[in-house]
């Protein structure tokens, strides 16, 4: 067994980029075709340690220092594959995003041939993958998939010491709760058309029950700030869900003389099969989660680096027209009086019975508060998550807004009658690549770069009658305290907003 010490130089002496093993490292073995074989681990001790404890130890660490940061969950994560101590917070960064508590029917281990050429997608289709932490089954999809696509070969050599699923399974049998198994394919060569047919047969699974992790490190290399410029070339060319500009944005890294490229992403046979999948669909949006190259591991130098991008796909359902009625707007405004007036009693407000609620107001979907007093702002809390039921979302923050507004001293029993109260209801956001999708008054906003974010209901651009710039610089700067240019280089979100106040209704 090695040593801490000695197991940290064995993977900076290896384990930067990848395991290059030669085809004749897979030769030779005798496989018995009709019995299970388990897989057994190739890597460990090399790109992650090899017992248990220190393994556990290494992943807590990592998730522990990784943060919740989409809104909605993944159905694809593009995850790295290099030594632990290179690329493992990336790792961990992606992962971090499932719910702990989901239970996959189908999850999907895609990576690119390190070890040998071969032609096909390669399944491992019988026994199990084998890791420190135990046994991972496979998935008796993957003997379907073989006997209905000719794309795909049953052959277990190309796995035998593959690198790129193996380094993912820990991160997975750390994180989730619930029991899974796997469809582990790996990629020979770089046909497109391979790329096609697999994405083809793929592309049916891609729904919310499943989950696709596609295995891949990005530039290899290049210098430390060459190689931050051409995987962020790379990450924005994912970001558009076109095969087409991905492709583009991979010749135009590899062909513009960057000292010491040798790939832009070398795993870009698995992102494109996943680009192909996603390709036409405009509910699929990408998301970036974490970016580091090994240049900023203590192990690694900086002048020949390997990038690693986090990367999220995230589908959103699609949903039925919210049809919120005159009377189901006055339900909530009356309950959201009642909730605050309760609270500032100091008594306890019981919802009421759901059997009597129209259906849009047990609807999951989030909703502001926002309180006037005469005109001016008196206080304003929302929650964009859609978990809850819309009525108990709008009894929350209507507390939230007249008592944790941290801009404003609570509100008062005495003041409540001069308060009117507005409720916005909101709309599922989507991710945009353009602020020209942005229209003033119709769309609001939600900015998040890194920890930091903020957002503009879209009532703000009608009363402040600012340009589309004004609008963004402000909610970068006062709201997501990330400056004014802020906005240029964070994600944007937009969304709609069902707005209605109780004057408006003849409340008050």
């Amino acid at each position: 067994m090695k040593s801490s010490s000695n197991y940290r130089e064995w993977i900076f002496a290896i384990a930067i980029a990848g395991l290059l093993v030669t085809e004749t490292s897979c030769k030779g073995q005798n496989m018995d075709r009709s019995e299970d074989f388990d897989r057994q681990p190739a890597v460990a001790g090399q790109f992650y340690p090899a017992t248990r404890a220190q393994l556990e130890k290494e992943l807590k660490s990592y998730f522990d220092n990784a943060q919740q940061l989409l809104v909605d969950q993944p159905q694809a994560l593009i995850v790295p594959h290099a030594g632990y101590v290179f690329s493992g917070q990336v790792a961990a960064s992606a992962f971090r995003q499932l719910d702990r508590n989901r239970k996959f029917k189908h999850i999907f281990l895609i990576g690119s041939s390190h070890t040998m050429y071969f032609t096909g997608a390669a399944v491992y289709s019988r026994g199990a993958f084998i890791t420190p932490l135990g046994r991972v089954a496979i998935d008796s999809l993957a003997g379907e998939l073989l006997k209905n696509h000719d794309v795909l070969i049953d052959d277990v050599k190309p796995h035998l010491k593959e690198h790129s699923l193996e380094v993912q399974l820990p991160f997975l049998q750390y994180w989730l709760k619930n029991e899974f198994s796997i469809v582990p394919i790996v990629i020979g060569g770089e046909s497109q058309a391979t790329i096609s047919l697999l994405a083809e047969a793929l592309e049916p699974y891609f729904t919310p029950e499943n989950l696709f992790v596609i295995s891949s490190d990005f530039s290899h290399y290049p210098s430390y700030d060459d190689a931050r410029r051409t995987d962020d070339d790379m990450a924005k060319a994912i970001l558009t869900n076109s095969p087409v500009e991905f492709m583009k944005a991979k010749v135009r890294n590899e062909n513009a003389g960057i000292d010491d490229l040798a790939t832009a992403m070398c795993g870009w046979t698995s992102g494109l099969t996943l680009l192909k999948i996603t390709e036409g669909k405009s509910n699929v949006n990408y998301q970036t989660i974490m970016y580091r190259n090994s240049g900023d591991s203590p192990y690694g130098s900086k002048d020949r680096v390997v990038g690693y991008w986090a990367i999220a796909a995230i589908q959103q359902a699609s949903k039925p027209d919210f049809n919120l009625t005159e009377q189901g707007k006055r339900e909530l405004l009356i309950l959201a009086r009642k909730t605050i007036t309760s609270h500032l009693l100091g008594q306890k407000f019981s919802p009421p019975d759901e059997s009597s609620l129209p259906d849009a107001l047990k609807a999951n979907a989030g909703a502001f508060v926002t309180l006037h007093n005469h005109g001016r702002l008196r206080g304003c809390i929302g929650n964009f998550s859609t978990t809850p039921p819309l009525y108990r979302v709008v009894m929350a923050m209507a507390i939230s807004a007249a008592t944790e507004d941290y801009r404003f001293e609570s509100v008062t029993l005495d003041e409540l009658k001069d308060i009117d109260i507005e409720i916005s209801v909101l709309t599922p956001m989507k991710r945009i690549n353009n602020i020209n999708e942005i229209e003033l008054g119709r769309h609001g906003i939600y900015i998040r770069k890194g920890v930091h974010s903020g957002t503009f209901l879209p009532q703000v651009a009608t009363e402040t009658q600012w340009s589309l710039e004004e609008f963004l610089g402000h909610c970068a700067r006062d709201k997501a305290g990330i400056g004014w240019e802020g906005w240029r280089n964070a994600e944007i979100y937009t969304y709609e907003a069902i707005v209605f106040d109780e004057k408006q209704l003849g409340l008050k």
